[in-house]
């Protein structure tokens, strides 16, 4: 994924879950389109895994706390593939 929407919400108390479904929301706002991909800090994934409306989501150290990437990864479907 090379551009991506970078979301910050510094509310401790809101759920993961929702933090990205509002990340999600954004981006499909401001580009047209559904993202496939999201990035979160290690310690916001806290081991667990989570896949939301078919994006997937990954731990990520480069990004800082309480941030969500989102964006559309070309590549995702090949990998998958």
């Amino acid at each position: 994924m090379r551009i991506g929407l970078l979301w910050y919400d510094g509310d401790p108390k809101k759920a993961l879950e929702q933090r990205v479904r509002e990340a999600m929301e954004r981006y499909r706002e401001k580009f047209g389109r559904a993202p496939n991909t999201c990035y979160i800090h290690p310690a916001d994934l806290n081991g667990h895994t989570l896949a939301l409306e078919g994006v997937r989501v990954l731990a990520a150290s480069n990004i800082l706390r309480r941030h969500v990437w989102v964006g559309y990864d070309d590549e995702a479907q090949n990998r998958a593939a």
